[in-house]
């Protein structure tokens, strides 16, 4: 409610009773929507790229990663909202913007991609809710209706899986480009502008690696918590938060290496306002936030990943945290100080006017979204099953057949062979 209040006062009041101001009109609210939209794209890494190479040992997770990417992505556009002084003229962006404008595209690879999200976690449940439907008898009678309507009157017909599974793939195929596309667009917010700090050509990639870590230590964090309160720990096993140690671990180095060129390639040139940006984040105003994320969220995390003691749920968790909470500081600092330090000087100004400081008002409106994406997952973990119980059975089909009747691997023909059903 306080949150709620909090976005009253700024509609009806305006901007000025947060610490925007003309010099400096990006701050939590930005960082926030570049954090949200980087965090969605979990859905993509799990679903879309370790789905599309066949890694089977993603179905337990599967579900709770498009549950966040659903979530994330829908709340998204919401908290962009947050920043306008006129949220009325928002149809405006459709009505009569411009191709040319990032903000457009922005807009619409959101949108685009919250669809598919939606639809990647949907139709792989869509069994579920059919075998679920019939084994409702103390549930509520309107909980009861929806799951016979959203089954779809699905009778586990093999034609139906076979357009499932063809339906599925395409998504797969469909979320990846969009999901690249919807964190390099946002990027673009940036590198299309000259200032110190955004002027860069790697800002795509960037954006992505960095959306990639924010994104699994999510997942790791939703992970155990629904292990330990949904009873699944028979489903999401210490080898699945030791495989998503070592997906985090793959996708920080990743993210470090782009950190080193970034901040390394300007430092080098040292041109007059990547020096002014640079000495800031470094030594100056920013450095301690600059090194707690850089060394707290980033390098110790890496480090202790390399050891599998810490790949174990309860410590990996811990880890996943800390990287979640030095990811959106870590937008923080790529909007705030180059918005502090504008591309041509500005003289004969009071110093006040050129600094940001969030006020009790801007943070409660920044933490409202975060409420929100709780309250989503929270609705739709409750009300629809957060493991799929048709692949789970599937696959335990499999290992029954295979501990029944066990494989005679000198009769396989090659060692691709051997390794899949080892996988198994």
């Amino acid at each position: 409610m306080a949150c709620l209040y909090a976005y009253w006062i700024q509609l009806n009041e305006g901007l000025i009773v947060t610490g925007l101001r003309d010099h400096v009109s990006w701050g939590m609210y930005l960082a926030n929507f570049v954090f949200f939209v980087a965090a969605s794209l979990i859905g993509m890494l799990i679903s879309g790229i370790l789905g599309l190479l066949g890694q089977e040992w993603i179905k337990p997770i599967a579900r709770i990663a498009e549950i966040i990417a659903v979530a994330f992505a829908a709340v998204a556009g919401m908290v962009i909202v947050s920043d306008m002084g006129r949220p009325d003229r928002l149809p405006y962006v459709f009505m009569y913007g411009r191709i040319q404008s990032p903000i457009l595209w922005d807009v619409t690879v959101v949108t685009t991609y919250m669809v598919i999200s939606l639809l990647l976690w949907f139709i792989p449940m869509i069994p579920d809710m059919a075998i679920a439907k019939s084994r409702m008898d103390h549930c509520p009678k309107w909980l009861s209706f929806v799951y016979n309507i959203l089954s779809l009157k699905w009778t586990h017909h093999p034609e139906q899986y076979k357009i499932l599974f063809k339906a599925t793939r395409i998504l797969f195929i469909l979320v990846v480009p969009t999901a690249f596309a919807i964190h390099t667009v946002t990027s673009w917010l940036f590198a299309v502008n000259p200032r110190a700090g955004w002027d860069s050509t790697i800002f795509g990639p960037y954006f992505l690696t960095g959306a990639f870590v924010a994104g699994s230590a999510g997942l790791i964090m939703a992970m155990y918590f629904f292990r330990n309160n949904y009873r699944l720990k028979a489903y999401i096993t210490t080898e699945h938060f030791n495989k998503m140690g070592k997906l985090l671990f793959l996708t920080g180095l990743i993210y470090l290496y782009f950190n080193i060129n970034e901040y390394i390639v300007p430092g080098y040139k040292l041109k007059t306002a990547d020096a002014i940006h640079l000495k800031e984040l470094l030594t100056g105003h920013f450095a301690p936030l600059f090194w707690s994320v850089q060394i707290g969220g980033l390098i110790i995390p890496l480090i202790l990943l390399l050891f599998k003691r810490f790949r174990q749920p309860g410590i990996l968790t811990i880890i996943a945290v800390f990287v979640f909470i030095a990811s959106w500081f870590k937008r923080y600092l790529i909007v705030v100080p180059t918005m502090e330090h504008p591309y041509l000087p500005k003289q004969f100004l009071p110093q006040e006017w050129m600094l940001y400081q969030p006020t009790l008002i801007e943070t409660a409106i920044t933490i409202a979204p975060f409420i929100l994406v709780l309250m989503i997952i929270t609705v739709l973990s409750k009300l629809f099953p957060v493991v799929p119980i048709w692949e789970m059975a599937e696959l335990g089909e499999q290992h029954e057949a295979h501990e029944t009747h066990p494989i005679d691997e000198s009769s396989l023909s090659d060692e691709t062979d051997i390794k899949s059903h080892s996988d198994e």
